[in-house]
């Protein structure tokens, strides 16, 4: 792919060594002893990165159809980078579930534990969270300087989830070392090491509490331009606010209405409360135990790539391996990551389970796992790591947009409605509450950070103007999630604005570049044609997506 090509292979190379969490998390070797220079020295250096690469994209020329969408895919995601990092939010970004209080300990999840090499580096990194964070409490302290300091809701969190993973005698990282199973002095080293930075873990839960806690903001509204900034970020669009918000509280109302005709086929003139009850008390739809539940996943996600392998979709092969997973710690969601490049780790689907939660209602996981899973992320990922002969390597490994990939997993739950896979009323029960969830995120997301009024007609609150206790109560009436979980999403919307909306609006977007591809192509339009061709672009912002699709 001549230039492009050569450009996005010296970005990749270069922000591996600047961000070995990244390198980690997309499965680049060599860096797995190291962790990413969270100072402000290091922020400024990967925002330059990104600032000298859209400038070599903006000069460069390019000849075929590849580098075209590759380009635009580039200049598109680095160019916000930019945008992000100049703007502030970049350095000061902290929330409960994606900023750098998390990814530090979260990268410790996908290195391998077995083997002295793999132990070493364990060694190795734990003993450099302390420097980490001291340099992310310094990038902290210089952002509150300028004004930047997060939500308070967020702060408090953050620094709840620090003393949990610090938690004497039953940390993160002592518990990362028992799973080790070293001996002898590596063990001792890797105690040493998970000593240290469960105590730098500790200490930025302390200045968290004690020096940006006092200076956090009460309100958790970011604000018109710092949200659409954000929004255009995680969709890879620009989309109308308040349309967008007028179209989620109609999907809210459709899917509510759904949901109500298909819990009076379970239970016949029953609501939905009535019909989710009698399947959470339908013995033959539970499971007992966290690892009961994985082996359930496990089975049931490999037996969906069999049937979708060959009919729907054309798996390549290493992308019919995928691990489902028990998440370590019990703060967090439901969430997926990719392949190494080398397919030596293969995808993985993550269960985030609270603490005392051991009843699972698989009729609530099977949509999940479709998300998560194949058709959703899993071949969407993995499709894109395969595809050496048409993207460069920025394409199969670094690029991620949330509108584009949640969009497609969300998409990828309602195809999976449309092929006959949900003809169980109770997995159709679970795919709407899963679907309906999304849509109220929208209205929660928008209607709080943009402080917008609830529609005067509506029956609940009209004309209330938006806050966090009404998203709660909101949320509470209409999602079936334990408490915990909910309560953590929330949380999550509130300091992640823009993010939680990709979701359904990159739905939306995709089925709209389906209805397109439908009209131009006519009575020649094939769905599985389709879904290679969109999926073979590599991922990409949904307006550039838009774009490559009508050129097809």
């Amino acid at each position: 792919m001549g230039v492009i090509n050569d450009i996005a292979e010296q970005y990749v190379v270069r922000m591996t060594e600047l961000d070995p969490v990244l390198a980690t998390g997309v499965g680049i070797a060599g860096h797995d002893h190291q962790l990413t220079d969270l100072s402000p020295a290091g922020f400024a250096a990967r925002a330059e990165l990104d600032r000298t690469t859209v400038a070599a994209l903006t000069a460069a020329k390019t000849e075929t159809e590849r580098e075209r969408v590759a380009r635009a895919a580039m200049l598109e995601r680095l160019g916000l980078a930019v945008e992000l990092y100049d703007a502030g939010e970049t350095a000061s970004e902290l929330n409960v579930i994606a900023s750098w209080v998390q990814g530090v300990r979260q990268v410790f999840d996908l290195m391998p534990t077995e083997g002295e090499e793999a132990q070493r580096n364990i060694a190795a990194r734990m003993a450099a969270v302390p420097a980490a964070y001291a340099d992310l409490r310094q990038t902290y302290a210089e952002a509150a300087g300028r004004g930047r300091v997060a939500a308070r809701r967020q702060v408090i969190e953050c620094a709840r989830q620090c003393a949990q993973w610090s938690a004497p005698g039953a940390g993160f990282y002592h518990g990362l070392v028992d799973r080790t199973g070293a001996a002898g002095a590596l063990l001792a080293d890797l105690r040493v090491a998970a000593d240290a930075a469960s105590a730098a873990t500790a200490e930025l839960g302390k200045f968290l509490e004690t020096e940006l806690l006092p200076l956090a903001p009460e309100r958790d509204a970011v604000g018109r331009d710092r949200y659409a900034l954000a929004s255009r970020s995680f969709l890879g669009a620009v989309i109308d606010l308040d349309e967008a918000y007028a179209w989620g509280w109609g999907e809210v109302i459709r899917l509510e209405a759904e949901m109500a005709r298909v819990a009076g086929l379970i239970v016949p003139g029953g609501s939905v409360e009535e019909a989710t009850a009698h399947l959470d008390g339908d013995p033959a739809r539970q499971l007992n135990g966290a690892q009961n539940l994985r082996s359930w996943m496990q089975d049931f996600a490999d037996s969906t790539i069999a049937a979708l392998h060959g009919t729907h979709f054309d798996i390549p092969e290493p992308a019919r391996r995928i691990e489902a997973m028990i998440a370590p710690t019990s703060d967090g969601g439901i969430y997926y990551t990719g392949p190494s490049e080398d397919w030596t780790r293969p995808g993985r689907m993550w269960w985030t389970v609270p603490d005392g939660v051991e009843q699972f209602s698989t009729w609530k996981e099977i949509t999940t796992i479709y998300h998560e899973g194949v058709p959703g992320h899993h071949l969407q990922v993995s499709q894109q790591v395969f595809e050496k002969q048409s993207l460069n390597r920025w394409q199969r490994l670094l690029c991620w947009v949330s509108g584009h990939g949640e969009g497609w997993a969300l998409y990828a739950e309602r195809l999976m409605a449309e092929l006959g896979y949900l003809a169980d009323p109770g997995a159709m029960l679970g795919m709407l509450d899963a679907q309906l969830l999304r849509a109220a995120r929208v209205v929660v997301d928008l209607g709080v950070h943009l402080e917008l009024p609830i529609p005067a007609d509506s029956r609940w609150h009209p004309g209330e103007t938006w806050t966090a206790e009404l998203a709660w109560e909101f949320l509470r009436n209409r999602v079936h999630m334990d408490e915990e979980m909910l309560r953590f999403e929330l949380n999550r919307y509130l300091g992640w604005p823009g993010q939680a909306p990709a979701y359904k609006l990159g739905e939306r977007i995709w089925l709209q570049a389906r209805d397109e591809a439908r009209q131009r192509k006519g009575a020649e339009f094939s769905l599985k044609d389709f879904h290679s061709q969109a999926l073979a672009l590599g991922a990409l912002g949904l307006d550039p997506l838009r774009e490559a699709l009508a050129r097809l």
